[in-house]
C-alpha cells in the first residue's frame, strides 16, 4: 500500500477495517443466501405451479432481497460517516483540518488497487466463518468486535423471524387474491357474454331503424327530384316567352324610331335645314375650287 502513501500503521488500521467490512458483507450474503432457502422450503412444495404463482414468489423474494441489500447499503454508508467523524476528531486534537475529494472515489485504477491488496492480504483466509470469528478488528467505539457482531446476529435472527411471519402472511394474502381473481374472471366472463347478446340485439333494432330512414330518405328524394323537374321545366318555358317578348318589343321599338324619322323628315324645320346644308356644301366647294386655282397661280 505504499502507492497510497500509507505507513505501517495506517496499512495495520485499513487491514482492520477491511476485515470489518468483509465480515459485515459475509453475514449479510449468508442472509440473502436463508432468504432462497426460506423460499425454497416454504413455497417449493408442489411439483407444478402456475404463471402468477411464479410471479408472486419472485416478487415477494425481490422485495426480501431489496430490503436486505438496502439495510446493508445504509448500515454501511453510516459505518463510514463513524469512520470519518473518528479521523475528523482526532486530527481536530493536533489542530488538523482535513478534507475529502468525493470523486477519487470513484478512481477505477485505485480501486483496483484496493482490490488487488485485498486478494493477497487474505488469500489464504476463509471469508465467511473464519472472518466473523477472529477478534482482530480494533473497536469503532468502547465495545470490540465480538460484541457488535454479536448485536448484529441478533438484529438479522430477529429480522429473519419477522420476514417469515410476513411472508406467511403475504402468501394467505397471494392464495385469497388469486380465488378473488378466479371468481372476478368467471363473473367477467358471464358478464361479457350477457353484454354481447344484448348489443346484438340492440344493433339489429339499430340496422332495422337506419334500414327505415333510409327508405324514407330515398323516397323523399325522389319527391324531391320530381318536383324539381317539374319547376325547371316551367322556369324554362317562362324563359322562352319572355325572350319571345323581348323580341317582339324591340321590333316594335325599332318601327316606333323609323315612323320617328319618317315624320321627321316631313317637318318644314328639317326641310329649310336641309336646305341651308346644301347651300353651305356648294359654298364650301367653291371656295375649295378658288383656292385650288390661287395655289395653282402661286
Amino acid at each position: 500500500m505504499a502507492e497510497f502513501g500509507f505507513n505501517e500503521h495506517h496499512q495495520n488500521e485499513a487491514i482492520n477495517y477491511m476485515r470489518f467490512a468483509r465480515s459485515k458483507r459475509a453475514i449479510r450474503l449468508k442472509t440473502i443466501d436463508s432468504c432462497f432457502e426460506d423460499l425454497k422450503d416454504s413455497r417449493l412444495v408442489d411439483e407444478t405451479f402456475t404463471v402468477d404463482e411464479v410471479r408472486d414468489m419472485l416478487d415477494g423474494l425481490q422485495l426480501v432481497v431489496r430490503g436486505e441489500v438496502e439495510t446493508e447499503l445504509i448500515n454501511m454508508a453510516h459505518t463510514n460517516v463513524l469512520l470519518l467523524r473518528q479521523l475528523f476528531s482526532q486530527a481536530e486534537k493536533f489542530y488538523l483540518r482535513l478534507q475529502t475529494d468525493i470523486s477519487e472515489l470513484e478512481n477505477r485504477e485505485l480501486l483496483e488497487q484496493v482490490a488487488e491488496f485485498e486478494k493477497t492480504e487474505f488469500k489464504n483466509q476463509n471469508k465467511t466463518n473464519q472472518e466473523i470469528s477472529r477478534p482482530k478488528l480494533s473497536p469503532l467505539n468502547e465495545g470490540g468486535v465480538s460484541e457488535l457482531l454479536n448485536k448484529e446476529i441478533s438484529r438479522l435472527q430477529e429480522e429473519k423471524d419477522k420476514l417469515k411471519g410476513r411472508l406467511r402472511t403475504l402468501e394467505t394474502q397471494a392464495m385469497g387474491a388469486l380465488d378473488e381473481k378466479t371468481k372476478a374472471e368467471r363473473a367477467l366472463k358471464d358478464l361479457q357474454k350477457v353484454q354481447g347478446e344484448q348489443k346484438m340485439a340492440t344493433r339489429s333494432q339499430e340496422i332495422t331503424s337506419l334500414e327505415d330512414t333510409m327508405a324514407a330518405l330515398q323516397e323523399d328524394y325522389q319527391k324531391s327530384l320530381s318536383v324539381n323537374a317539374a319547376s325547371q321545366r316551367d322556369l324554362q318555358d317562362n324563359l322562352v316567352s319572355a325572350k319571345h317578348d323581348l323580341l317582339r318589343v324591340q321590333e316594335q321599338l325599332a318601327l316606333a324610331e323609323k315612323e320617328l324619322d319618317r315624320k321627321f323628315q316631313q317637318t318644314s324645320a328639317y326641310r329649310n335645314m336641309k336646305e341651308i346644308l346644301t347651300k353651305k356644301n356648294e359654298q364650301i366647294k367653291d371656295i375649295r375650287k378658288r383656292l385650288s386655282k390661287y395655289e395653282s397661280d402661286e
